[in-house]
């Protein structure tokens, strides 16, 4: 679905906004969930991306906290970030933890992380013995490093649900999670890591400015298709935007927390006009926005119209469910 200057084409897009399937799927039925539908799409792809948590730290209406799934040849290999309710999604959505090889964290706040105990619980049932990769920032602020936010849920000596300590000591049949911390303070610099995870996927860390958190965007390349997660940022992310000037990705994933105005919380999100000319600095052949807030979904119009007086590529608008096959 493309953003154009004409009357047609924008009713379509708030169409989109106000069915919440904007992944081009059949017309959803009362036993097959958008997540489902979604499913079918990217396991028909190449490469596909699927949203399972378009929502943000409020609960409002069915949206799942933020959550995206990679797949690849019909198989899930990556998640970025693990919200609240991407569990239920993940299920509808029919994904196995074995078939993952990685799992990405952007930062440490529960809207992009409380549901990743969960996720791990649900792979106990699964059998798979290769070590799993999560890859998320190093502590700072108040906040844990990803090898302190794990042993926090599942050490066992301490872990909120210590039962599942395999995934730290081995054993029970469960994946030991192969930890890999990223320094993410330094969001003016922003030196990069690159952890290959497959032969045909790779994933770049890169350090964005989210209020005091440290946190991640990712360059992730899956089979020569470059898709870039901005993850939580604000515009005071300048390496970020340095190191991505005119890298043309194939999807850019940008998050609509807030709408234009005053008084809004820029320190942490950008407003769609800097997403705007984020986007048209990047220049991905599609934008794509989740991670939507009430004050910001009950905006869309508005919204669309500031970034497009910057971009004017194809933008859609995410829901739970949703796939982009690249």
């Amino acid at each position: 679905m493309t953003l154009k200057d004409n009357v047609s084409a924008r009713a379509a897009i708030l169409a989109c906004v106000v069915a919440a399937a904007c992944n081009s799927a059949p017309a959803a039925t009362s036993d097959v969930s958008p997540a489902a539908q979604g499913a079918d799409i990217c396991r028909a792809a190449e490469v596909g991306v699927q949203v399972l948590g378009s929502g943000g730290p409020i609960a409002e209406g069915s949206r799942a906290g933020t959550s995206y799934a990679v797949w690849i040849d019909g198989r899930v290999r990556l998640l970025i970030d693990a919200g609240p309710g991407s569990f239920i999604r993940f299920g509808e959505a029919g994904l196995k933890v074995s078939d993952l090889k990685a799992i990405a964290l952007s930062h440490f706040h529960a809207d992009h992380s409380a549901g990743l105990a969960g996720i791990l619980n649900s792979g106990s049932f699964e059998a798979s013995v290769e070590p799993l990769l999560l890859i998320g920032p190093a502590a700072g602020t108040a906040f844990p490093g990803a090898g302190g936010f794990v042993s926090a849920l599942v050490n066992r000596d301490g872990g909120a649900w210590s039962y599942l300590a395999g995934y730290i000591e081995g054993g029970d049949g469960r994946r030991v999670l192969d930890v890999r911390e990223i320094p993410a303070q330094d969001a003016a610099s922003a030196p990069t890591v690159r952890t290959e995870i497959a032969q045909d996927l790779s994933v770049v860390a890169i350090p964005v400015r989210h209020g005091e958190v440290p946190s991640l965007a990712f360059l992730v390349t899956a089979k020569d298709r470059d898709i870039v997660f901005a993850s939580d940022q604000s515009a005071f992310s300048d390496g970020f935007e340095r190191l991505l000037r005119d890298h043309k990705p194939d999807l850019l994933i940008a998050h609509h927390a807030i709408p234009e105005g005053e008084g809004q919380p820029i320190g942490l999100h950008r407003p769609p006009t800097e997403i705007g000319r984020m986007a048209a600095n990047i220049a991905p052949g599609m934008l794509l926005l989740s991670h939507h807030m009430d004050r910001s979904f009950s905006r869309v119009p508005e919204s669309l119209a500031a970034i497009e007086a910057h971009f004017d590529g194809p933008t859609m608008i995410a829901a739970d469910g949703t796939c982009v096959g690249l």
